[in-house]
């Protein structure tokens, strides 16, 4: 399936992702997984929009990452910034700056390789990896020649090189 072929489909709600071209489409996610991806949205929206430093979304919503070659992701969570709001046509037509994976079982694996090689390899910045099961985040920056991935549990606090005075304490984002 080509780019437009997927972008002609009816418009839906259901998670699915283009990878190369083959159509993937993952069953709903659990509500544990649906909470944490609202609890993190809120969190970044709550510090983006009032101090105007772009936009944050939710899936589903596709990120077109190569347009050639069919790939087409929808992180849970993502922020595009004010300078690149431009990428943003009804789809997200490149790489936002930032992006939330709340990993499950059934996709972690290829959260953590995969997704997170392409996220690298088309220009997003930085990438956490929310972890349920041992509620962690590994906040993994995608920027320098090496990629880097700082844990954050309990009390320590995630910061983030995209949003520099953003700070969020794990736990928080864990609580039921």
């Amino acid at each position: 399936m080509t780019t437009f072929e997927y972008l002609d489909t009816d418009e839906t709600n259901r998670p699915r992702e283009l990878a190369y071209g083959v159509l993937r489409e993952p069953p709903a996610p659990f509500f544990s997984h649906q909470a944490i991806v609202l609890r993190m949205a809120r969190m970044l929206g709550d510090h983006v929009e009032p101090r105007g430093l772009g936009q944050v979304a939710i899936a589903p919503l596709d990120v077109i990452l190569d347009v050639d070659n069919g790939l087409i992701v929808q992180p849970d969570v993502l922020f595009v910034s004010q300078e690149r709001l431009a990428i943003i046509h009804n789809q997200v037509w490149g790489a936002p700056d930032l992006v939330v994976e709340v990993l499950s079982r059934s996709t972690a694996a290829r959260d953590r390789a995969e997704k997170l090689g392409w996220y690298r390899q088309y220009g997003v910045r930085e990438c956490w990896l929310v972890d349920l099961s041992h509620e962690e985040v590994a906040i993994v920056d995608l920027t320098g020649p090496f990629v880097t991935r700082r844990p954050a549990r309990g009390n320590d606090t995630i910061r983030s090189s995209v949003l520099p005075e953003l700070e969020i304490v794990a736990a928080a984002i864990f609580i039921s």
